[in-house]
């Protein structure tokens, strides 16, 4: 198999992973809470890549302590917590539409914070794909629940948690190994999810006494460890094999994904999403349309 094969596999499987987190949410909803689901999320990828802190976490690193912080909470930690509530209110096929938000944020964060430079093509990108999400949420208010501009917009704020983070990482942790930095990041916050989750949470009330739980916590694991876990060395892996244009196609693949998992799970979605999420999409092309540079 030649290397242009094996990119575009590890493209697809990615896609497929990352498109099937929305889905794996929901299933972890027909018995847990939005927070146990998330918490769960989050503590069984930190138990997952435990074995590897013994060859990763080096005293010299914790010079990075503020960055790996940075990564666990606002790429990881907050972002769970989100997305699962927002999956209380909307459908797991609009969630990730929306979470396709998450280029525009990158680039806009890091202008307005990291003083990272842009080109007017990039800026007018954002601007597209942002008419495109209002009219995702507005068309979102029509066919699903009450309040769902609410819940569509947690889905806006994880995704500008993940601009800060992609952000934070490339100032903070550029000279750092994605490995390394993610079992960092979940060493900060694994700990924190499983003290939350055994002690605020009914999670064992209703793992011991509902019959569907282990099914469903089968579910979050599989969400954990190859959506959190295995995933980020994946994409890892695509980055060094290609280039970050490449790499960041993936992002047109995964509300395909998520869609595809919607309709067959009975999700109402009419063609309003498509005209709107391909808006956005045009948007996300134009911010990735030149190299960005950090000044």
């Amino acid at each position: 198999m030649n290397n242009r094969v094996l990119n575009w596999i590890i493209l697809i499987v990615l896609a497929l992973t990352w498109g099937s987190s929305f889905i794996l949410m929901k299933r972890g909803l027909d018995v847990y809470s939005s927070d146990e689901v998330a918490a769960l999320r989050i503590l069984i990828a930190f138990l997952f890549l435990s074995p590897l802190i013994f060859k990763h976490v080096k005293k010299p690193l914790l010079k990075h302590w503020k960055g790996f912080l940075g990564m666990g909470v606002l790429g990881n930690f907050i972002p769970a917590f989100l997305f699962t509530k927002a999956e209380t209110g909307i459908s797991s096929s609009l969630t990730g539409m929306l979470n396709s938000l998450t280029p525009l944020f990158t680039l806009l964060l890091g202008v307005l914070l990291f003083k990272t430079k842009t080109r007017w093509i990039n800026a007018f990108g954002i601007m597209i794909g942002f008419v495109g999400a209002i009219g995702l949420l507005l068309v979102g208010k029509r066919v699903d629940t009450d309040n769902n501009l609410l819940f569509g917009f947690y889905v806006v704020l994880a995704t500008i948690c993940y601009g800060l983070s992609v952000n934070i990482i490339k100032k903070s942790l550029n000279d750092v190994n994605s490995i390394t930095a993610t079992v960092w990041a979940l060493m900060f916050i694994g700990p924190i999810a499983g003290l939350y989750l055994f002690g605020f949470t009914d999670f064992t009330t209703r793992l011991a006494n509902n019959p569907m739980a282990l099914n469903s916590l089968g579910y979050v694991s599989v969400l954990a460890i190859f959506g959190t876990a295995l995933s980020v060395i994946i994409f890892n892996v695509l980055i060094r094999n290609t280039n970050a244009l490449f790499a960041s196609s993936v992002t047109y693949l995964i509300p395909v994904v998520a869609i595809g998992w919607g309709i067959m799970d009975g999700e109402n979605v009419q063609m309003l999403h498509f005209l709107w999420i391909g808006l956005i999409l045009i948007g996300v092309y134009l911010v990735n349309k030149k190299p960005l540079e950090a000044s």
